[in-house]
């Protein structure tokens, strides 16, 4: 038996971290719950933001809204390397590689650390001109150049657990990302009151108080992230390995710029439609980041099921055992419609009283009771591009997700939304987005199943894919 053999048996997990073995519903049973809940952590420091915003006026609420798109942007890059990383870790561990899977962890939170610092740079330098761009006016952008120069601070310091517990998750554990993400929650939960009102000798912040408490949070995170990689799990090498660094950023960038590239389409999108709804006024702004942040919580489940997936894809695709890769497959699927439909339902009822936790506005609940009426029955449809798209992540193959998610946003949400708002207004951006969800959803679930199954009866040339 090899070392890489025994330091896989010996993983301290539950299962010992071996995904390639035993039953696959057990499996994503275990690996996607604490996801729930970790993800469910990272949707509430922002849904705590908007609500404790939301207090301070509708205002406030736009202004906030309008930084949403860019976060997004920023964040979702970063989850590019995040995406490489547990597939290329994952990957490592299922051919018996752990001394390389312990070096790639190492040098790709490095590069997450510097990566993050020069996106977080060039952000600050352009934050008046960009957000006059989205639509920000003489209200909304004193609003959100209180909020954004503190966030980016936050989002350095951040690149570190949320990297971190990708490579944690690659060997097979999702308890522990999750309990550092709920920690981050709670902590930014406390102290958002506390800091955007304030307590005692804590002066109020107003909306900048939302950014600190969110740094704060994040700074707690870090170290937690770090002293779970370090003591308790032993996920990093003794040394640096500078030598091979090359060979690690090969690996890595390999999948991460397309990964990335995906992962900034849908938000990218986002902003374009913020845009497009600002030209209905600020109430129409601020529902949007309402509704926005509701579907967020409403993906919960399909987004932690996708992340839970992914190792248990990547074991097994490195391990060479294709079927087990196609029937995680079949079972995240049919859990999707299950949700999603379930989602739809709840959403469509109570559509009025969710939109009235945010805000007391009349014409800001109206829009977002319109998005609710019309957007989620398609969101079971739409998800299915999601989990293509995590699925060929997880096997190394970014470029066929990039292209699903950039025909998606750019060939037909833009052109829909667009064509959607000049005949009908806010209504029709919103049936914009149900159309799209649901015609690109059947189509690109029919192309890549079609391409799954090429794979059950000739895996060999996946190599090449």
């Amino acid at each position: 038996m090899s070392n890489d053999d025994i330091a896989l048996k010996d993983l301290p997990y539950k299962n010992k971290g071996d995904l390639t073995n035993g039953p696959i519903g057990r499996h994503l049973v275990r690996l996607t719950i604490p996801m729930i809940w970790g993800l469910f952590a990272i949707i509430s420091v922002q849904l705590a933001d908007t609500y404790f915003i939301s207090l301070l006026g509708t205002t406030e609420l736009a202004g906030i809204s309008f930084t949403f798109p860019v976060t997004m942007v920023m964040t979702h890059l970063l989850f590019g390397l995040n995406v490489s990383i547990s597939s290329v870790v994952s990957r490592l561990i299922g051919e018996k590689k752990m001394a390389d899977s312990k070096r790639v962890t190492l040098h790709a939170l490095m590069l997450a650390l510097g990566f993050s610092t020069v996106i977080a740079i060039i952000a600050f330098f352009t934050l008046e001109p960009l957000f006059t761009l989205l639509g920000a006016d003489a209200l909304t952008m004193p609003i959100v150049m209180d909020y954004m120069p503190i966030w980016l601070i936050a989002f350095v310091v951040f690149s570190i657990p949320v990297n971190g517990n990708s490579a944690i998750r690659a060997n097979g554990d999702t308890v522990t990302p999750a309990i550092i993400m709920v920690t981050i929650a709670a902590i930014n939960c406390i102290l958002d009151p506390i800091f955007i009102f304030g307590f005692g000798p804590i002066a109020a912040m107003g909306v900048k108080g939302a950014a600190v408490a969110t740094l704060c949070a994040y700074i707690i995170g870090f170290f937690g992230g770090i002293y779970a990689l370090t003591i308790l799990k032993k996920l990093l090498p003794e040394r640096l390995h500078m030598d091979e660094f090359k060979d690690s950023l090969r690996r890595l960038v390999v999948i991460a710029i397309p990964a990335g590239l995906a992962n900034i389409i849908m938000p990218l999108t986002n902003a374009i439609i913020v845009a497009l709804v600002a030209k209905f006024g600020t109430e129409a702004v601020a529902a949007y980041g309402v509704v926005s942040r509701v579907e967020a919580l409403a993906f919960l489940a399909i987004i932690a099921l996708g992340v839970g997936m992914a190792p248990i894809i990547g074991q097994n695709w490195g391990a060479k055992n294709y079927s087990r890769v196609h029937d995680t497959i079949r079972m995240a699927i049919n859990f999707n419609f299950i949700w999603s439909f379930a989602v739809a339902i709840i959403l469509g009822i109570f559509a009025l009283p969710i939109a009235g936790i945010f805000s007391d506005d009349p014409i800001v609940i109206y829009y977002a009771k319109l998005f609710f009426w019309i957007v989620p029955f398609s969101y079971a449809f739409g998800n299915l591009v999601f989990g293509w798209s995590s699925s060929f992540n997880a096997i190394g193959q970014p470029k066929r997700s990039l292209v699903m998610i950039f025909v998606k946003a750019f060939v037909l949400t833009i052109p829909a939304v667009f064509i959607g708002s000049h005949f009908y207004g806010i209504i029709g951006i919103f049936v914009g987005l149900a159309i799209v969800n649901v015609g690109s959803g059947i189509f690109f679930h029919l192309l890549s199943w079609k391409h799954c199954l090429e794979c059950e009866k000739e895996p060999t040339k996946q190599a090449s894919s």
